[in-house]
């Protein structure tokens, strides 16, 4: 037991993510909707034929808020309207390569 719930784990650095060693993309696209099958796939494809590690995708036209891991191992988080039987009008979307998901500490959509 160790005082003010510090443990081992919690005293380690989170990875970096920005360091003047590393090149990080961090890059943006309006894709005017992810609301087709497959779409999520094909962006994540683009991600990593430019090696962008952050990448802002913006009209989604995703309802609601929360995250996804891809088969691929991309993470997106995303929010849009709050209400599920809305249109699908609005969103947005942060794609997160395995680098900038270790460096993630948390998130909350607003």
């Amino acid at each position: 037991m160790t005082p003010c719930s510090e443990s081992r784990k919690e005293a380690t650095s989170p990875i970096p993510f920005l360091s003047s060693k590393k090149i990080s993309k961090i890059g943006t696209w309006n894709v005017r909707t992810m609301f087709e099958a497959n779409k999520a796939a094909q962006i994540a494809r683009e991600r990593r034929t430019y090696n962008i590690t952050v990448l802002g995708l913006c009209e989604t036209r995703w309802t609601q808020s929360g995250q996804v891991r891809l088969n691929t191992g991309e993470m997106i988080l995303y929010s849009g309207h709050e209400e599920e039987d809305t249109h699908h009008t609005e969103g947005v979307v942060f794609m997160l390569s395995h680098d900038a998901q270790n460096a993630l500490i948390s998130w909350e959509a607003v």
